[in-house]
């Protein structure tokens, strides 16, 4: 059922983003006068396909990696004379760089709308409660306390670890000091200088919010399996979701934290838990997987989750707006996310943040299933970072995506001539290797995340 759920998903978050990404090309293309002669979700061998009043080709393909939006062009087809004037390559140049720029922005729009829909229907969010402080990290020295909330982030309003991470994140590779201000109930606001020194952060390992020391509250967690993997030793040795381990070897397991340190110290050596089942304790012996980390060291595993517990009332805050405001909320929301991802991209570029965190579609397919088994509301925020990731994606000028296009149009525009054929075959081939290189990295560090 996990499968299932997760190729679904897929497909419905790949055919979302590249259905009105390509419809933007497709919409100014017609506005222009252009004639579209096919309109492709994927690539490949067609599923089926059907032909609209405007004479366009719909196509659904087989291959959901991308889509294409193919128009007249007198360089790609012979063009009879009574159609030249729909051919692409013939329309001034503003209206090729309009109709190449139009899918990549209609990426972000989609993305305000996404999270003005959020805003005004409203999200639920973990108010950002400290739990404890790491000794000796960055915001230990700074004398931040359990028990405090996180109000802002460097003069940035916060109500979420979501918003505080998306806010440290941009300080990745960074020195200098960073403003912290919190509270704690009952007392005034404090302000905390927190300070950085080319700060790095094992975006695969932990979160922002992690790295600089904070552990954020959370209710307590009992050890009640939530979930296993099939293959899993827990599942192989006849643990069952809702069982509730009380003893391992005879020591007791009072919380969940305890028990998995206890398996990771205990890989390939047989465990005897004591599980309570439908009122019954049952005596089951489990032998730990090893899995070997980056640095040599060895832990066990076992293949189970947690039963999440219910967070307090208390700890919860509903985020809504007004329509008007929540437009300005998303507009707002899809700034920061671009000025994140393209400082991700700038920071990648030059080895702050390591090439590892790219990703390729094993992990967008698994983070879709994830989300989609989240709710809806985390489903959509999803397709709102994927969407503007693929919108800045096509806006790089490389040779192959929409930004590449534009560069030369904008070259053109410069000259007052059109790049040669030359400069533009070579500039294809190179966009090319770059493209299957970075594909290449992050199909690799997909495989290497199983």
């Amino acid at each position: 059922m996990g499968l299932i759920q997760t190729v679904l998903a897929t497909l419905v978050t790949l055919g979302i983003l590249v259905t009105i990404h390509e419809w933007g090309h497709y919409w100014v293309a017609r506005r222009c006068g252009v004639r579209v002669l096919r309109f492709s979700v994927g690539f490949g061998k067609p599923l089926f396909s059907w032909r609209g009043k405007d004479q366009t080709e719909y196509v659904v393909a087989a291959i959901p990696l991308g889509g294409y939006v193919r128009m007249l062009d007198e360089r790609e087809d012979t063009v009879p004379p009574e159609w030249q004037g729909q051919a692409f390559n013939t329309k001034p140049v503003m209206q090729r760089i309009a109709i190449v720029a139009a899918g990549p922005i209609v990426n972000l729009l989609f993305a305000v709308l996404a999270y003005w829909f959020l805003f005004v229907v409203g999200t639920s969010v973990i108010i950002p409660k400290v739990g404890e402080v790491r000794p000796g990290s960055p915001v230990a020295l700074a004398g931040l306390s359990p028990g405090e909330e996180i109000k802002s982030v460097n003069g940035f309003k916060v109500d979420s670890w979501d918003q505080v991470n998306l806010r440290l994140a941009a300080l990745i590779g960074d020195t200098r000091e960073i403003q912290i201000e919190a509270t704690e109930s009952g007392r005034s606001t404090r302000n905390y200088t927190v300070q950085l020194n080319n700060w790095q952060v094992d975006l695969e390992r932990e979160s922002p919010v992690m790295a600089l020391g904070f552990i954020p509250w959370r209710p307590d967690v009992e050890p009640v399996l939530g979930q296993l993997l099939d293959n899993g030793r827990a599942a192989q040795a006849g643990l069952q979701t809702g069982d509730r381990i009380l003893r391992v070897d005879g020591e007791p397991a009072d919380t969940w934290q305890g028990l998995v340190e206890l398996i990771q110290q205990s890989a390939e050596q047989p465990r005897l838990f004591e599980v309570e089942r439908s009122g019954q304790v049952l005596s089951v012996e489990v032998i730990p997987a090893s899995r070997a980390a980056e640095d040599g060291s060895v832990s066990g595993f076992i293949g189970a989750g947690v039963q999440l517990p219910e967070w307090p009332e208390a700890m919860q805050r509903e985020i809504r707006y007004g329509p008007v405001a929540s437009l300005v909320m998303g507009v707002e929301r899809t700034g920061q996310m671009i000025v994140l991802t393209l400082d991700s991209i700038r920071k990648m570029f030059i080895g702050i943040i390591s090439v590892k965190n790219l990703s390729g579609p094993i992990t967008i397919a698994k983070v879709a299933g994830d989300s989609a088994a989240s709710g809806l509301e985390t489903f959509i925020s999803f397709l709102a970072y994927l969407s503007i990731s693929l919108g800045i994606l096509n806006l790089l000028p490389i040779p192959m995506l929409d930004g590449g296009h534009l560069m030369y149009y904008i070259v053109e525009l410069i000259r007052g001539k059109p790049v040669s054929e030359q400069i533009q075959t070579l500039g294809l081939k190179i966009g090319m290797l770059l493209l299957f290189s970075l594909m290449a990295v992050a199909i690799f560090n997909d495989i290497a995340r199983l």
